[in-house]
């Protein structure tokens, strides 16, 4: 029970990289973050943030996915 506890604290500091889809720590974001259409997203990596920078609505809508 605790540990089940433990686990949703821990996943509501977390977010979805929306271009290859690893947890991100939102307190910290390796990648960096973006703003678009008025929401944050958070990235795993640089790489992740220049990709969705250049196309978000692709890789929002699913139309292009980096596999890790």
């Amino acid at each position: 029970m605790v540990g089940r506890l433990v686990n949703l604290l821990k996943k509501s500091d977390a977010a979805e990289d929306p271009v290859c889809h690893m947890q991100v720590d939102m307190k910290n974001p390796r990648g960096g973050t973006h703003e678009h259409e008025g929401k944050t997203y958070y990235f795993c990596g640089p790489g992740c943030r220049v990709a969705f920078s250049k196309d978000p609505k692709s890789y929002l809508s699913g139309e292009k996915r980096v596999d890790m």
